[in-house]
């Protein structure tokens, strides 16, 4: 298998001359130095959620400790830094993705609510019956399940870009999927699964020249590598913040300011209004219209401390880190007997999917863990692509830029104790 650094639609600079210190960045990981069962932790459950550096814990404790009260409209000093640092944390979001303007940016709970959004809100108003809605086969349930629903609603179809014994979109049938009733696009970035870099610059290009939009589920995509969605030139953008080394319950839909000025709320309640009587609402100006109710206050400052951390390190290097130690990864489960990984696709981030001839991935999950080794096993909310491939389930090791090329030995020698167990 040959992995690469993405290319398309990736800021992804030339790496740094310096060394990537990899002990001194998992120093900074308190989580990290504990033990399980008796052995130094080995956490490669990175795509399922990512460990907190001590800056974004201290950003939380901090919050509550210091500030900790209800943003926008309050007249009092901690509501004003309150707000300060929330509304902050959004401008380094935009930064982040390199958006045009802040109202681009909304607050959500995760990438999962973030779709449902745009499915409730977009989708109700542009889907109607005999339409149609395009998604691909390696998609999470996250990007399968709002938009099944919407169509199963509107009297709409879903119609799915078939996947390579690879692992990779078969674009030559994509493109033969768009068709006049063509109204959204919704593909992953980097599947969760296979680990696969989807060319999304190629498929918005795609998409547009048939006048159709695209959404990103950016989940997958957000930790390994830098993200511009002028370049990439979707509509929609979604990513969730604690797979970016930031806290959970909070995530972000990047949407054209355009297309989030035509859209109608997606809920009722406080602060997404200017004003209301019983006979009529007039909402609130973008991002506010879609953020109802008290948000997540904690969790968008501790997102913007996260994303001061990564951006600090450097996504150019954190990729590059990250592809050497995916090859390095992949040559050495190869050569565990009965071994085979899933997804082998050219271009590919993180994820080290596989499994074993003759053994279920649960036992593997059970017996790495008590070696210390956090793995995660099961579909990974991915059914239809297990059906594709021909398996109910794989074992998942998923990487993140604290993980060493010593980790990745224990995960290969963990592999041959479930051999020995198992015999």
């Amino acid at each position: 298998m040959t992995t690469q650094r993405p290319a398309a639609g990736q800021r992804v600079a030339e790496p740094s001359a310096r060394p990537f210190d990899v002990a001194g960045i998992r120093r900074d990981f308190p989580i990290l130095k504990q033990q399980v069962h008796g052995k130094p932790l080995v956490y490669l459950d990175n795509a399922a959620t990512s460990q907190k550096p001590q800056s974004v814990i201290d950003a939380l404790v901090r919050y509550y400790s210091t500030y900790n009260a209800n943003v926008h409209r309050g007249i009092h000093t901690l509501s004003g830094r309150a707000t300060d640092e929330y509304e902050g944390a959004r401008g380094k979001v935009r930064r982040f993705l390199n958006a045009v303007d802040d109202k681009e940016i909304i607050f959500v709970r995760g990438a999962t609510e973030g779709i449902n959004l745009v499915a409730n809100s977009y989708g109700r108003q542009r889907v109607g019956p005999g339409d149609e809605v395009v998604i691909s086969g390696m998609e999470h349930h996250s990007n399968i399940v709002p938009w099944q629903m919407l169509c199963q609603e509107r009297g709409a179809k879903l119609r799915v870009i078939p996947v390579s014994d690879e692992g990779e979109l078969l674009l030559d049938e994509y493109e033969r999927l768009l068709t006049p009733r063509t109204r959204l696009v919704a593909v992953t970035h980097v599947s969760n699964s296979l680990g696969t870099i989807n060319p999304v610059e190629r498929i918005v290009a795609v998409a547009h020249s048939r006048g159709v939009p695209v959404l990103v589920d950016g989940a997958q995509a957000t930790p390994h590598t830098a993200v511009d969605v002028r370049k990439l030139g979707c509509d929609f953008y979604v990513f969730s913040g604690h797979k970016v080394f930031g806290p959970t319950g909070i995530g972000v839909v990047y949407g054209r300011a355009e297309l989030l000025e035509a859209m109608p709320p997606y809920q009722g309640g406080g602060d997404m209004i200017r004003s209301v009587t019983f006979e009529k609402t007039t909402y609130n100006s973008l991002p506010y219209k879609f953020e109802a109710g008290t948000p997540h206050i904690s969790g968008a400052i501790g997102l913007g401390a996260a994303i001061d951390y990564v951006t600090a390190i450097g996504l150019d290097r954190i990729a590059a880190y990250e592809h050497e130690l995916l090859e390095y990864g992949a040559r050495r489960l190869a050569d565990v007997d009965g071994l085979r990984l899933i997804g082998t696709a050219k271009h590919k981030a993180s994820i080290l999917s596989f499994v074993m001839e003759g053994v279920h991935p649960h036992d593997i999950g059970t017996i790495l863990d008590g070696e210390g080794i956090a793995i995660r096993t099961g579909h990974h909310c991915t059914q239809p692509l297990m059906d594709r491939f021909g398996v109910p389930a794989t074992a998942r090791a998923s990487l993140a830029f604290y993980n060493t090329r010593e980790e990745l030995d224990a995960l290969a020698q963990g592999m041959r104790r479930v051999i020995e167990v198992l015999k």
